[in-house]
């Protein structure tokens, strides 16, 4: 193997990149027997495998002769560019964009066991038969042309990579919202659970609370209107009793003076006794309506005490039903609903930030890449993909 200048290594670097893409899009979709466009990048180009044949082609350069040697060299230094590549864009993405943890004698899911013999197998292949006619077409391109190609495909290849990389923090940037989102809500979900358990709790005690007391003034109330009611009545009963007393002793004496008179002016005072009848049914009756006018002032009177108690009873529930309510709540209640419902506000913001084109950009970078996986967006990953299988 002669030595090569920088733009037939170019050349190399891109050829071998593009047969790499055709290698990998026929098995990929044969796999998932539909048509995937594989590789980090829009263009027709993997780059791993470029910069893995180049890594062959360099290592083996002192043991072009040595199929045992190639096959080790070619497999040590492809399987360190293996390594450190994804290393790094799991580092740089926060996705890994192809993983072998599933394999045997596998290190961090980078490379395996039977990724390394692959890469040696192709070694052999590479040097020994694919490269042979490949670096004789190279070589007879003129240097002019092979600088104006190279030229060419560097250029596309760099606007490639960076919309590509663009890409890929895209979709790391919705990765990370969504897996923040989907914490964010657990988060919200847990402290509405919490405060409802705490509210409900707090509201069977205090409502227990308030019942007791509206109990025990009820009690009160009707136990101070119970006392109230038998003085009343007491007192009835007592003024009921010395009025039918005076009575009794007033009828007493009268009948005596009567009873006297008429025996004394039984023959001549007929007409007198019939005009003290009448005075004493007048005397009666006048006793009776002051009677009754006492009663009815009495009757009154209790009306309006019971009218005021049962103003005071209605305020003092009132009062106490309102305090009760803000109790029940509570300032510290109401500041923790506040929040929650701030960050539920905030989370609606942010899922609005999230436009069409970046999920877009997101899904097509993840369609190339079906064997990609992230330790860190795990669950947000896997929501991506199920909508891009619902669509």
């Amino acid at each position: 193997m002669q030595s090569y200048h920088l733009t037939q290594w170019v050349l190399f670097f891109f050829i071998y990149s593009f047969i790499g893409w055709v290698w990998e899009c026929c098995f990929v979709s044969v796999r998932k027997r539909r048509w995937v466009n594989r590789g980090f990048m829009y263009g027709p180009m993997l780059p791993i495998y470029g910069f893995g044949a180049l890594a062959v082609l360099i290592s083996t350069i002192r043991v072009r002769d040595s199929i045992p040697l190639i096959f080790l060299f070619g497999m040590v230094g492809a399987t360190l560019l293996e390594y450190v590549t994804g290393a790094v864009m799991e580092r740089l993405f926060n996705v890994k964009y192809w993983d072998y943890s599933n394999q045997k004698f596998n290190l961090n899911g980078y490379i395996c066991l039977t990724s390394s013999l692959g890469w040696g197998l192709f070694s052999v292949l590479l040097v020994k038969f694919v490269h042979v006619p490949i670096e004789g077409a190279v070589l007879k391109i003129p240097t002019i042309i092979a600088e104006g190609i190279a030229f060419v495909l560097t250029v596309a290849a760099a606007v490639d990579v960076t919309q590509s990389f663009n890409d890929a923090m895209d979709l790391k940037r919705i990765l990370a919202q969504l897996e923040e989102s989907k914490k964010q809500i657990r988060k919200i979900q847990e402290k509405l659970k919490v405060a409802s358990e705490e509210f409900v709790e707090d509201y069977r005690q205090r409502a227990g609370e308030f019942v007791e007391d509206y109990r025990q003034r009820a009690g009160e109330f009707v136990e101070d209107y119970r006392r109230r009611v038998e003085e009343h009545v007491e007192d009835y009963r007592g003024r009921a009793e010395e009025m039918a007393e005076d009575y009794k002793k007033l009828a007493e004496e009268h009948m005596d003076s009567y009873r006297q008179r008429a025996e004394e002016m039984v023959e001549g005072y007929k007409e007198e006794i019939k005009v003290q009848k009448k005075k004493r049914r007048e005397q009666i009756n006048s006793r009776k309506e002051e009677y009754l006018a006492r009663v009815h002032a009495r009757r009154e009177e209790r009306q309006r005490l019971l009218a005021r108690l049962s103003e005071r009873a209605e305020l003092l529930m009132k009062e106490e039903f309102t305090s009760k309510v803000d109790e029940l709540i509570g300032e510290d209640k109401r500041e923790e609903y506040a929040k929650i419902k701030k960050n539920i506000s905030r989370e609606m913001t942010k899922m609005h930030d999230r436009t069409d084109r970046s999920y877009i950009r997101a899904a097509r970078h993840l369609k190339g890449n079906p064997t990609a996986v992230s330790k860190r967006f795990s669950e947000a990953l896997a929501e991506l993909r199920k909508h891009m299988d619902e669509k």
